[in-house]
């Protein structure tokens, strides 16, 4: 519970809410989600053309392109065989053609993905990106409400806050949304625009961290600035909305985001 001088502190501020995107922001995650989708693919041979002997695999690159193009695990599969051709696979032997089938088929490769997305995370190997949990804590101290948006699979974001920021910063949080709490993905706003509600904060009085430009067209659509931390994937992408850029959050402390969106909420 923060102190009445503290809250009275972020009151006069214009940074009310603290809102951190999980992947990429909390933790360097591309690779691993690439692995448990290949995992996936692998384990139920999932091939694209009747001619691929081998199971289909994104390589790095693509993957890259992918995952900044489109937000969410179903959507990038969705969209992905839609290009190229429902596969045949353990699940269904010929291409599925039905909705139904369809929907089937990425329902049970999602779910299977996010299982070892899990095995993954639990296997300690994993950690959160410098700076995170500083400012998380700085900003807590300061009675400013602290938020996780994310649109990946609720039961996997979960199990990733709680093995990288720890169970009482996780039982901590103000707001915790993930894709499934949703309609729409990020670059939609909804995902926002429920903190915000949630949160009883302003959309200008929240400021979100993100890494991609999917994330940053989300937050901004929402009316909340936005604060990049890209990752070795992202680092190209045109982030001119952000107001400001940063590689990670290792040198940048409370008093300075409080600055930024002090500066952009007189410029208003």
């Amino acid at each position: 519970m923060a102190s009445a001088s503290s809250s009275s502190s972020s009151s006069s501020s214009a940074l009310q809410a603290l809102i951190f995107d999980c992947d990429g922001v909390i933790l360097e995650s591309e690779h691993l989600h690439r692995q448990a989708y290949n995992d996936a693919f692998a384990h139920f041979n999932v091939r694209c053309s009747p001619s691929t002997t081998e199971p289909l695999n994104w390589g790095s690159e693509f993957y890259d392109e992918l995952q900044n193009r489109i937000g969410g695990g179903k959507p990038k599969m969705r969209w992905y065989f839609k290009e190229n051709g429902w596969p045949s696979s353990s699940i269904f032997e010929s291409p599925p053609e039905s909705d139904t089938d369809k929907a089937k088929l990425i329902d049970t490769l999602q779910d299977w993905k996010t299982e070892r997305y899990k095995e993954i995370i639990k296997s300690g190997t994993v950690e959160p990106r410098p700076g995170v949990l500083r400012l998380m804590d700085e900003a807590k101290s300061a009675g400013i409400k602290l938020a996780v948006c994310s649109a990946a699979t609720k039961s996997s974001v979960i199990l990733c806050l709680e093995s990288l920021i720890g169970i009482e910063r996780f039982q901590g949080l103000d707001c915790f949304l993930a894709g499934d709490d949703v309609k729409e993905k990020k670059p939609d706003p909804s995902i926002y625009l429920t903190a915000s509600k949630r949160l009883g904060i302003l959309e200008k009085n929240c400021l979100v961290v993100e890494d991609s430009i999917i994330g940053l067209q989300a937050a901004t659509s929402a009316g909340m600035s936005c604060v990049i931390t890209y990752t070795s994937s992202t680092a190209n992408q045109d982030f001119k909305d952000a107001i400001a850029i940063y590689p990670d959050l290792s040198n940048i402390s409370l008093k300075n985001l409080e600055v930024l969106l002090q500066n952009v909420v007189v410029a208003k």
